[in-house]
């Protein structure tokens, strides 16, 4: 039964999601309010802040994250922690790409462009920078990672940012994979130029 639950509840939330991306590409984040949002995905008003404190979450909130500390933890421990995110980031961005684009770009614009989104972004990095510790640490010490997985987590987060303003800059025109594998090559090999 509470099986079931779950899923209906991951459903309300996905369609919650949908209907606002939906309704962001066509009238602008502005001019949305969470009465439509709600009533596109077919539920109350009222549900609607049962699964997002507000609009803003709706964009802020990240699905990727529990996923991103599963891929670094389940890297080889011998491989260098920089090649451990970037293994893992990249063993699943191209599926994603092919299966979210258009929800990735509008996020992404929407977090890039608009002021109450922008001010929060930091929020949004910090889910993913504690992902990439959590799973870059031993689970004892989860809590308190160490400075140098702290600084590599950082680190990845700030060239995967950059990947993704790269993209949105050229209208998502580029392909989101290959930029982050380019972000990743500058981390790795610094002093690098851009070919």
């Amino acid at each position: 039964m509470a099986h079931w639950h779950e899923r209906k509840k991951e459903r309300t939330r996905n369609a919650l999601r949908e209907a606002a991306f939906r309704l962001f590409a066509e009238h602008g984040y502005e001019e949305t309010t969470v009465a439509r949002i709600a009533a596109e995905a077919g539920v109350s008003h009222m549900t609607f802040f049962r699964y997002f404190p507000s609009k803003e979450d709706v964009v802020l909130h990240d699905d990727y994250d529990p996923m991103l500390e599963e891929l670094v933890r389940a890297q080889p421990s011998g491989k260098p922690p920089l090649r451990r995110v970037r293994d893992a980031v990249m063993s699943a961005m191209p599926t994603v790409y092919e299966q979210e684009r258009e929800v990735l770009l509008i996020r992404s614009r929407l977090l890039l462009t608009t002021p109450p989104l922008r001010s929060r972004m930091a929020e949004s990095l910090s889910g993913s920078q504690t992902a990439f510790e959590r799973g870059l640490s031993d689970p004892a010490e989860a809590e308190a990672p160490p400075l140098a997985s702290r600084v590599v987590a950082s680190a990845c987060v700030a060239a995967l940012t950059t990947a993704i303003t790269a993209w949105v800059e050229e209208g998502g025109t580029g392909y989101l994979p290959g930029l982050m594998e380019q972000a990743f090559d500058a981390l790795e090999t610094p002093g690098a130029r851009d070919g």
